[in-house]
């Protein structure tokens, strides 16, 4: 680090109080100290402001600090009191000397309020803005149920504090002529743990793990959708005991072509994309006309060509599409299906009509909202008012799609559920949006600016990764009572037997890369994790949800042990998973975790052991060593594996003297029979949960995703095929002998 890029103690004493680290431990266990440059990008994009002359920095470190440190004394009540039931909880409160305060709690449900009884004397004062300010503690009941309250407190000003002083919390005050002030806070009560759901401690559940845009049937539009899901759920459950198909997230993308192919980099995640829509299970579409219908037929033929592609298509796919819902929305709705739909959009009010504005907004000027005019950047202008109310045919359509979508993902678990699984879908939620999305738009006082989530540098991403995506802010959650990011996990949790958090560890603290910079000149950001799981395990309690947390990479001391404790499932990929530099015995993985082979940021497991992701990465210039030394070590730990197979009986094939030339794994002639061994090696391992790819199933090589790569690979476009290379529709995956040997060998089944 250069002397320019030192940082002062009070930089760092600003920088610790608002939650940046200074310096982290990396993925090799070494320290790595933070540039004042990036921490005070960062802390500028939390809204604090560090910035002055060279020798007026520190003076103005200093005032940026002591005014963080005043914050919670310039309000009466925090914005939000996380408790959980059956644990006392304290709150502090805070007024000026000489006010009496009145407190009470006003539940969920909409009974009397609960009368609190601070405790007799403040414990602390302090002069805030020339009024000395008195802080005491309210208890929270232990025995509040779950649920988001409010907290009421009413000050009245006696006279003796000179002024009403600390003003109001979440809350307004009341009136600028009157000595009492009201505030508000939001009372999140979570249970004490997420339950793990009923059968699972007796037997564990093994699913699938599928990319849903590769499973295309011969009815697909040139993507796999939400029928196809259907129908995958329900063969995997009949013919091959699954209990659940985990797929990639769902969030909504752009409104109109061209899609970002990146389900992880959605334009929403409060919204499902209609682009997994089927139309003809659309009840309005046996309604249509015949030369509408014949039209909406010519659509699907059009595309349906794309199923047998090379390449995912989704612009292709979603044009022919759009038109075809088109002409679907205009067919009447009957009265008990009008009825249904009015019901949908009252239970979304306002985030789902915002969303549709967006999507209409992007129609006319593109879908980066940054570049539209300055008066339709702002949601709640009146500009914006004026465009909804002029394009309301517009905006409906775009809420009828999400109906639809609603209606069909609905039906996809009803559909798992009666094929005799115990979970059915499960869900998965990204990590952030699109930075030029809807979200961004919508929730745009949520979100910080000037900055990116991404990863520090690790053992497979050896540059660190850069996402993207805007990260919310964490005073800006506290100040809105977590409704973003409850909203985010209720979409995720909607007719789901269970959700994926995709890198959970952002629970606790997300990696924010000031723009401009590489993802080496990051810093973590610290959140209030017991807010974020105290959501997250009430909204899984209330669906009765399984919630399995993507818990790899860089992880801090006691992050899986807190997230254990509250119910959520960890992570396990077995290539992962070692112990001295050898493959950890199935036995020793977690009790509380969901199991794979693999997963979907690295190669199928033929194509792993087939070194695939070594070529790849070289290819792309993404090793920072050797490549015959990468190439060495990685044909090492598959050696392991296959060691490890045959010491445990299990068959890999047959068994040769010496291994390949090239240095695979020894004494396999068949990857397919490795694929099987590997499944039946993990399928010892305690875990509730166990994953098994659908790639594995049909002995696909090829990957779905180079983490830190675009457009240098084809990322989210690689359909699903065989060791050969040759395209797999859902009806040769159904009668595939290699998913069925798989699938046995998963559940501890010998053929």
């Amino acid at each position: 680090m250069s002397p320019t890029d030192a940082v002062s103690p009070a930089l760092a004493e600003l920088a610790d109080a608002c939650g940046v680290a200074t310096t982290y431990q990396d993925a090799l266990g070494a320290h790595r100290d933070i540039s004042s440059r990036t921490l005070r990008a960062v802390l500028a994009a939390m809204g604090v402001e560090t910035g002055g002359d060279d020798d007026e920095v520190d003076t103005a470190d200093r005032a940026a600090l002591q005014a963080v440190r005043l914050r919670p004394w310039r309000r009466v009540l925090p914005p939000t009191v996380v408790a959980r039931q059956g644990t006392v909880t304290s709150c502090p409160v805070h007024f000026p000397r000489g006010a009496t305060v009145s407190l009470s709690i006003r539940l969920e449900d909409g009974g009397a309020p609960l009368a609190l009884r601070p405790l007799p004397r403040p414990q602390e004062s302090r002069d805030v803005d020339g009024v000395l300010t008195e802080r005491l503690t309210v208890t929270i009941p232990d025995s509040l149920p779950p649920g988001w309250h409010r907290i009421l407190a009413v000050v009245n000003n006696d006279g003796d504090g000179g002024g009403s002083g600390s003003g109001s919390g979440s809350g307004s005050g009341s009136g600028d002529d009157t000595d009492t002030h009201t505030a508000e806070a939001t009372l999140l009560v979570s249970p004490p743990s997420i339950p793990v759901p009923a059968g699972l401690d007796e037997r564990r559940a093994v699913g699938l793990a599928a990319q849903l845009y590769q499973v295309r049937s011969e009815q697909s539009w040139g993507v796999g959708d939400l029928a196809d899901l259907a129908s995958l759920a329900g063969w995997a459950g009949r013919d091959l005991d699954a209990d659940f198909v985990l797929v990639n997230p769902m969030h909504a993308g752009e409104p109109f072509p061209p899609v970002e192919p990146s389900p992880y980099l959605p334009t929403t995640r409060r919204f499902a994309s209609p682009l997994y829509l089927r139309p003809e299970q659309i009840p309005e579409y046996g309604l249509l006309s015949p030369a509408d219908r014949q039209r909406v037929d010519g659509l699907a033929t059009s595309v349906r060509r794309l199923n047998a592609a090379d390449t995912i298509d989704r612009d292709a796919s979603w044009t022919a599409k759009l038109d075809a819902l088109r002409i679907i929305f205009t067919a009447p709705l009957s009265r008990e299906r009008a009825e249904h739909f009015g019901d949908y959009t009252a239970a979304h009010e306002s985030g789902l009509h915002r969303y549709a504005t967006w999507c209409a907004l992007a129609a006319e000027h593109g879908p980066d909202w940054s570049v539209w005019p300055t008066e339709l950047q702002d949601p709640d202008s009146p500009a914006v008012t004026r465009f909804a109310e002029g394009h309301g045919e517009e905006i409906r359509f775009h809420q009828w799609l999400q109906w639809q979508v609603a209606e069909q993902r609905a039906t996809a678990q009803r559909d798992a559920l009666g094929a005799g699984m115990r979970l059915g879908v499960l869900h998965d939620l990204a990590v952030g949006v699109h930075p030029t999305g809807a979200d961004a738009w919508a929730l745009h006082q949520s979100l910080a600016r000037g900055v990116t989530v991404g990863a520090p540098p690790d053992v497979y991403n050896q540059r660190g990764q850069d996402w993207s995506q805007p990260p919310l802010r964490p005073d800006a959650l506290a100040e809105q009572g977590y409704a973003p990011f409850r909203d985010i996990v209720r979409a995720a949790l909607r007719d789901s037997g269970g959700v994926r958090i995709d890198h959970i560890l952002g629970l606790f603290r997300l990696w924010w890369i000031p723009a401009g910079l590489p993802p080496t000149e990051g810093t973590y950001v610290r959140y209030d994790h017991d807010a974020m799981i105290s959501v997250l395990a009430l909204e899984a309690w209330r669906a009765g949800a399984v919630v399995v947390g993507e818990d790899l990479g860089t992880v801090a001391p006691g992050v899986r042990e807190e997230l254990s404790d509250r119910g959520v499932l960890g992570t396990s990929v077995m290539w992962f998973e070692q112990q001295d530099g050898r493959p950890l015995p199935p036995e020793g993985y977690r009790r509380l975790c969901m199991a794979s082979v693999t997963t979907h940021d690295l190669p199928p497991s033929a194509g792993y052991a087939d070194l695939v992701h070594v070529d790849i990465r070289e290819e792309l210039g993404q090793l920072t060593g050797d490549a015959a030394e990468e190439r060495r070590a990685a044909a090492g730990e598959i050696q392991s594996y296959v060691d490890a197979v045959r010491q445990r009986g299990l068959p890999a094939g047959d068994i040769a003297e010496d291994g390949p030339e090239g240095g695979g794994p020894e004494g396999v002639s068949s990857t397919e029979d490795l694929v099987v061994a590997l499944h039946g090696f993990l399928s010892a391992a305690p875990s509730l949960l166990y994953a098994v790819s659908v790639a594995d199933l049909v002995g696909d090589r090829r990957a779905v995703n180079i983490p830190g790569t675009s457009d240098e690979y084809p990322n989210w476009r690689v359909p699903l095929s065989d060791s050969r290379g040759v395209v797999v529709s859902l009806e040769e995956l159904q009668h595939s002998g290699l998913a069925r040997r798989v699938m046995a060998a998963a559940l501890g089944r010998r053929e």
